[in-house]
């Protein structure tokens, strides 16, 4: 049960120096090319969605007292794919009939099958990348990357670090004890990993592998079997990967029903029943902070780990490089229209301009200049809508329209391309409107004016204690200030990114290197990926007994 485990322990110790140094490292290139991934690659991934369509998926052995399924493109049309779904109580139970095989199977077995599952994923990256594209409505090098690679990265660093807690102590050990001048108590030790229960993975709707990876991987590791719960109208990314870790399951002689994919359907959701099932003792939840709340009153037999709502922001006090500013937060702005945990919302800067390389800007001159640069970067049609992509909910495109009224418009937003898309609405607005403390979902901005960049940087750190954020973006000239400011957002458990121009952005996270949420504001309970996030999936006990000498 350990050939998996040994064909891939080397790209698992990569994973353990990479964590451990928090360099660059990816064993999964991000580049969607044919030279890479072969020839064939894309057009196999195309034929192969279109395969899936309008048509049942095939899950052979899962539990199924019915089919299930009402995915539409956001780009137009519905995919027709159903699913096998049953009740709460039906997963639970075969879930519950896996876990003595999954629990009493070695660690090496275990990662071993994550680890074998994650490369055949990566072999299915074009494929991902479709199903991604056309259920969230990201563009799609964005939708092979994030769907494909990124989660893939994701995932292996999860289970990197489930494999060195698992590790960290001696399995056994021969205790001797000094008495003295009598005999030495002589004791043999021995301590089994002992998995927390069933897990339950709740999927988004716009990043469903991204954010989901994690928990699943971290949790079939230490020996939970997974429910995989996808949000309705993201389905196919995650059945594709439950897909490929049953069979995977089943090669390694462990029960396939170790992971379960839970299918349901907008008015008849399970999500509430299996999350408070006794049985359910780790819950991975990405989503809005109303059922983060419920989950936290209804579900308290279960561990929690949570990424919500929160209100990201940028300071602009100063810069060297006006036009590399814009240009670098126009792209943020843009990307994926908004609609990431940690696109940037609200822009603080002060009230009496900014300096720069092409002298002293005003606010308008700044707020009109990030409108120019949207408009710029969007002129191009084909080069817009790969940048900007589709609305995944239709409540996005009606959050846009009600906010035109909040504030004085610097840049509207509208209709681009195929589908149901907008671009960035950018408004101007006054410090302290209740608007901004609020997160805006989708391709919503605010730039407001304060009262100077040290306001700018104190106002930006208490709106993330109070209310959540995942990233904070500063561009300044006065390292002193920096400094403060780091300290500030360290506080507040917010990730800053600093004076960013070129070809890297605020919205980026990186596995490896980059702690994903720090887990100490509203926006989120956990951290991808930290010790915390895979230690307390499992606990230890311990067998003795005398030895003689």
């Amino acid at each position: 049960m350990t050939e998996f485990f040994d064909r891939h322990r080397p790209m698992l110790d990569a994973a353990l120096d990479a964590v451990r140094q928090r360099t660059f490292w990816s064993p999964f290139p991000e580049i969607p090319s044919g030279k890479i991934y072969g020839e064939t690659a894309r057009e196999d991934g195309e034929t192969g969605f279109e395969a899936l369509r309008h048509a049942a998926f095939d899950l052979p052995g899962h539990p199924n007292q019915r089919l299930l399924g009402g995915e539409v493109s956001p780009f137009g049309g519905a995919l027709g794919i159903t699913y096998p779904a049953a009740d709460a109580a039906t997963l639970i139970a075969a879930a519950q009939a896996a876990q003595p095989a999954l629990a009493s199977a070695s660690p090496e077995a275990r990662v071993g099958v994550c680890l074998e599952a994650l490369v055949r994923l990566n072999r299915m990256s074009f494929l991902i990348g479709q199903a991604t594209m056309h259920t969230t409505g990201q563009a799609f090098a964005m939708a092979f990357q994030a769907g494909g690679p990124h989660a893939q990265d994701r995932g292996l660093e999860a289970v990197a670090m489930a494999w060195d807690e698992m590790t960290r102590f001696a399995p056994q050990a021969r205790w001797e004890k000094p008495q003295g001048k009598a005999a030495p108590i002589l004791l043999e030790k021995h301590w089994s990993i002992v998995p927390a229960g069933l897990s339950l993975a709740i999927g988004c709707n716009t990043f469903p592998t991204w954010n989901s990876y994690s928990g699943i991987f971290a949790s079939l590791a230490t020996g939970n079997p997974v429910i995989v719960k996808p949000h309705p109208a993201a389905i196919l990314p995650l059945a594709l990967t439950v897909r490929v870790l049953r069979e995977v399951l089943a090669e390694a002689g462990l029960p396939a029903d170790s992971v379960l994919l839970a299918v349901d359907e907008r008015g008849a959701e399970i999500t509430q029943e299996l999350a408070t099932h006794p049985a359910v003792r780790l819950i991975d939840y990405t989503g809005s902070g109303a059922f983060g709340d419920w989950l936290r009153s209804h579900a308290r037999q279960a561990q929690l780990f949570t990424e919500e709502a929160g209100v990201n922001t940028v300071t602009i006090a100063a810069t060297d490089d006006f036009a590399g500013l814009c240009a670098n937060l126009a792209f943020s702005l843009a990307l994926y229209s908004g609609q990431m945990c940690t696109a940037p919302q609200n822009i603080y800067v002060p009230e009496g301009g900014i300096d720069t390389d092409q002298g002293r800007k005003s606010f308008d001159e700044v707020g009109l200049a990030l409108a120019g640069a949207v408009d710029a970067l969007l002129a191009d049609q084909a080069r817009a809508a790969g940048i900007c992509g589709a609305i995944a909910n239709p409540a996005t495109l009606e959050r846009v329209q009600q906010a035109r009224g909040l504030g004085r418009v610097l840049r509207d937003s509208a209709p681009l391309g195929q589908g149901r898309t907008a671009t960035p609405l950018l408004l101007a607005m006054r410090d302290g409107d209740p608007a901004c403390e609020q997160e805006c979902f989708g391709p919503i901005a605010f730039v407001i004016a304060v009262k100077d960049a040290d306001a700018a940087i104190a106002r930006a750190a208490d709106l993330a204690r109070r209310k959540g954020a995942i990233t904070a973006a500063l561009y300044d000239r006065d390292e002193a200030r920096i400094a403060r400011a780091a300290q500030a957002f360290a506080a507040a458990g917010v990730n800053l990114s600093v004076n960013l121009t070129g070809n890297i952005y605020v919205n980026q996270s990186a596995a490896f290197s980059d702690f994903h949420v720090t887990g100490t504001n509203p926006a989120g309970n956990a951290c991808l990926t930290d010790t915390a996030f895979v230690a307390s999936r499992f606990r230890r006990a311990m067998w003795r007994r005398p030895v003689a000498a």
